[in-house]
């Protein structure tokens, strides 16, 4: 064998279909685009979501739905889970040693009656309480 004599395998490639070359190739005339109508034409581009001129489905539906990029805190109630209330040291860190939160969670919110009693143990910008 030899790169001089390498051919492709049998049935794997075809002749290249030559459109508007006469009647006798049986591509001629309309070159394989049928009769009139925009796909027939030069120069046509089919538009995603375009429906011939009736109304496109993405514009018949309406809107639904709504995703915030603005992450929501993870609420704690403290008068339900006393581990966080008797924390020294408020962090999210310290949080997550007692009280089971996934890995997701970076911002995490104390609420409860007693929640407001906890601000002065906090110590971390990622972990508030109810202002009230």
């Amino acid at each position: 064998m030899a790169l001089n004599n390498l051919q492709p395998a049998e049935g794997s490639t075809k002749n290249v279909k030559r459109v508007g070359r006469g009647q006798g190739s049986g591509m001629g005339k309309t070159s394989t685009r049928g009769q009139k109508g925009q796909k027939s034409r030069s120069g046509f581009k089919n538009k995603r979501g375009f429906e011939g001129g009736q109304q496109p489905i993405h514009r018949r539906l309406p809107k639904v739905g709504f995703f915030s990029r603005v992450s929501k805190p993870y609420s704690i109630n403290v008068d339900r889970v006393k581990q966080v209330a008797q924390l020294e040291e408020i962090t999210l860190d310290s949080i997550k040693s007692v009280y089971k939160l996934s890995k997701s969670v970076e911002k995490v919110k104390l609420i409860g009656s007693a929640a407001k009693d906890l601000a002065s143990k906090i110590k971390d910008e990622n972990v508030t309480t109810t202002g009230k």
